[in-house]
């Protein structure tokens, strides 16, 4: 590994490395910050900090990053005025305070080089090697890719970045630390630009940083979030949070004298510090409650710190003894950690004045890694946060799984950004097991989140031992027990009540395996269909046949071209007529007329075969198939409305279709009911459907109906067939107070 041939910065001229600058590359120059340009960035401070942990042969190498990257940012600056080269020395810096190795702190300095500047990943790996090269690339942004919009290419950087980081967690640690000095420094950009980011780091890197455990950073991101998104409301706050400082510090120190003597008496060494809680967690605090600041009594928080676990629940009695607990207000995160590894014991108290005050127990361990999360691994090398290491790799790993199912990159930012919510619940398997959830998790995400099989074959959930809606909303100590079926498959209903970005990756990739192999098979069907009509059989062709008419089709294989029939992307008559065609060795498409066979429907065709929602039509109707492009089949009844507008302006598209013999499964039926209006009506016809085996999947009536005399009464029926549907209305119109009743060919 050899740096290039430049000098360090101490004055002589440096040498600059080949690269490709951008036009717009550097930053323009304030006019009063012309002073700074000139003003040398030492990297005096940066081998302090490394010093005491780097080996001499480490320093050499830093110092050679440091040379490739101020010779590459040479002549560009910030926005402030500084020299470029300052950001990525600060980056390193901010790196070195989790004592991160010497291949993180070179990516660091050297981050900005591939992107601004135009250095390539073969000359990176040239010179600092392939490690290197690699983290770097991970933090570059994709910006020699042309996408439709800005959020595209944002979302698929952010997708980048996710995977560099789940293959080498020290990619987003860098990142972590080049937003966090972007943002300390983002005073010298744009109103707008400053606001953009700002709301980026709050959706995004914050919550990332939770995530990987690291608090002072999350909560460090979030205040300078609040100050450039909200400048007026932080400014007014800050105000208010100075004032009461100074009221309120006497309480502090009453409460530190009293807690401290109490735990003396005791017999328990502690460290007790009090703590002032953020602006934007006071904001955030008001907003959720209403409630304006001179309400908002908990600013102040103390923090105790103990030798070992045992240690926590004894100061915690110590504190319940000396002030009483508020009730409600007592979470146990050392016996069931949160999702990031943090652990604590957290017990809110009436305090001698009557206002709450939030007290947090832990050991020292849990300290280090609460304040440092997963970079506590750099940080003490004990191995004491295993947890927070076990956390992350598991996380890490699952956005690895939901990558390879889902490869759209606005889609996969999105799914993400669930998992990133820091609020979770804590639910238990029937055997105990505790997993924790974000909140609003329903049993579908519990089920997925306990492995993928167990999702895909849900069918119903119990919750404490009650049958529940499988959108039940979850909460923390609730029991989950999930109902299978061996042959059931995930609803796509299923993805409007889903939480975590694992069980809509899940259900997504079950949905389209399924309707991929069910698109084929009525491919096949069709095509089979067709070929018939033609004096052809589908079972008759040859690899040479097969051939032929995949290289006229484009497809890469059968399976292909049967979806895309299927799918409705290929019609299969004007198919099986061009292997006619190629049969007699002809090119003339139109010498056969396609010849038009029914289709048999018998219900396993799943969700290649769509009933259309204008007609409803169910077995025993007259019918005909529409192939819509890339929609699969449509069944229309043959009356339909909408199905002879669709036929006038696309008549090749549509087929002939029949019910078979033994048709199954269930069907919408829309039923209009017309009732006097009275008491139990609604009951009484439930009861005549149910008592026929129908599903009431769903009903509606007028708004102003119980000031009219007789109503209409909207159902949505699932029914065998024709008959099934015939017999319920019989059944209802027995009724005295029935005025009428018909099946609606419309939305029901």
């Amino acid at each position: 590994m050899h740096p290039p041939p430049t000098p360090s910065s101490g004055g002589a001229p440096r040498k600059r490395p080949v690269v490709r600058r951008k036009p717009e590359a550097a930053a323009p120059v304030p006019v009063d910050a012309a002073a700074q340009h000139d003003r040398p960035v030492s990297l005096g401070g940066l081998l302090e900090q490394i010093s005491g942990y780097l080996s001499e042969a480490d320093l050499q190498q830093i110092r050679g990053a440091y040379r490739f990257a101020d010779a590459a940012h040479l002549g560009q600056y910030r926005a402030s005025g500084e020299p470029y080269i300052s950001h990525p020395v600060a980056v390193a810096e901010i790196c070195a305070d989790w004592k991160l190795d010497s291949q993180a702190l070179m990516a660091a300095l050297l981050h900005d080089t591939a992107e601004d500047q135009g250095i390539t990943q073969g000359e990176l790996v040239e010179h600092f090697g392939a490690t290197v090269a690699t983290l770097v690339d991970g933090l570059t942004k994709l910006d020699k890719i042309h996408f439709s919009s800005r959020e595209e290419n944002q979302a698929e950087s952010f997708r980048k970045m996710l995977l560099a980081m789940a293959r080498d967690i020290r990619v987003i640690l860098v990142k972590l630390a080049d937003r966090l000095h972007n943002m300390r420094t983002l005073d010298a950009m744009t109103v707008d630009k400053r606001r953009r980011i700002a709301t980026e780091t709050m959706e995004i890197y914050a919550p990332i940083a939770y995530r990987l455990g690291l608090n002072q950073v999350y909560r460090e991101l979030q205040d300078l979030g609040f100050r450039h998104s909200h400048p007026m409301r932080y400014a007014v706050l800050g105000q208010a949070l100075r004032v009461a400082r100074g009221n309120r510090r006497d309480l502090v120190d009453r409460i530190l004298a009293a807690t401290t003597k109490s735990f003396s008496d005791a017999g328990i060494k502690v460290q007790l510090y009090g703590r002032e809680k953020t602006l934007y967690s006071i904001y955030r605090k008001m907003q959720r409650k209403h409630r304006s600041f001179a309400h908002v009594q908990d600013i102040f928080g103390f923090r105790v710190i103990v030798p070992d676990v045992l240690d926590c629940y004894r100061a915690l009695g110590v504190l319940h003894a000396q002030y009483k607990p508020m009730p409600g207000k007592f979470e146990d995160f050392i016996a069931i950690p949160k999702l990031n590894g943090y652990q604590s014991l957290h017990t809110t108290l009436i305090g001698p004045t009557g206002a709450p005050v939030e007290f947090q127990i832990r050991t020292e361990t849990m300290h280090r890694v609460a304040e440092s999360g997963v970079a506590a691994h750099w940080l003490y090398k004990t191995g004491t946060d295993a947890m927070a290491q076990a956390t992350t790799s598991a996380w890490l790993q699952s956005l690895l799984d939901i990558q390879n199912e889902n490869r759209d990159a606005a889609e996969f930012l999105e799914t993400v950004k669930v998992d990133l919510a820091p609020d979770a619940v804590y639910v238990f398997t029937p055997k105990s097991r505790i997993l924790a959830l974000p909140r609003g998790a329903t049993p579908v995400d519990f089920s997925y989140a306990v492995h993928t099989d167990l999702g895909n074959q849900t069918v119903a959930a119990k919750v404490n031992g009650e049958l529940v809606p499988l959108r039940t909303e979850l909460h923390s100590g609730d029991v989950v027990e999930i109902v299978t079926a061996q042959n059931s498959r995930p609803n796509p209903n299923w993805l409007g009540f889903v939480r975590t970005g694992r069980a809509r990756s899940k259900i997504r990739h079950a949905l389209k395996v399924s309707q991929q192999a069910e698109s084929q098979e009525l491919g096949r069907r069709l095509l089979a269909r067709a070929l018939t009509h033609q004096g052809l059989r589908l079972e008759d062709l040859d690899p040479g046949d097969w051939g032929r008419l995949l290289h006229w089709s484009g497809n890469r294989s059968q399976d292909e071209l049967f979806a895309d029939i299927g799918l409705g992307k290929r019609v299969a008559d004007i198919v099986a007529a061009r292997v006619r065609l190629l049969d007699t060795a002809t090119d003339d498409a139109s010498a056969v007329a396609p010849q038009r066979g029914a289709l048999q429907l018998d219900g396993s065709e799943g969700t290649s075969v769509h009933y259309a929602s204008c007609c409803r039509p169910i077995p025993g109707d007259a019918v005909l198939g529409y192939l819509g492009k890339g929609e699969g089949l449509t069944v229309h009844l043959q009356d339909c409305p909408q199905a002879r507008r669709l036929f006038q302006k696309h008549p090749q598209s549509w087929i002939d279709l029949n019910w078979s013999s033994s048709v199954s499964g269930l069907y919408q039926a829309a039923l209009v009911v017309v009732v006097n209006n009275g008491k139990g009506v609604l009951a009484k016809l439930a009861a005549a459907a149910s008592e026929h085996d129908a599903d009431i999947l769903h009903v509606t009536m007028d708004d102003d109906s119980s000031s009219q005399p007789t109503i209409e009464l909207r159902f949505l029926l699932a029914v065998r067939d024709r008959k099934h549907l015939a017999d319920i209305l019989r059944a209802v119109r027995v009724h005295k107070f029935v005025v009428r009743a018909y099946r609606a060919k419309s939305r029901a």
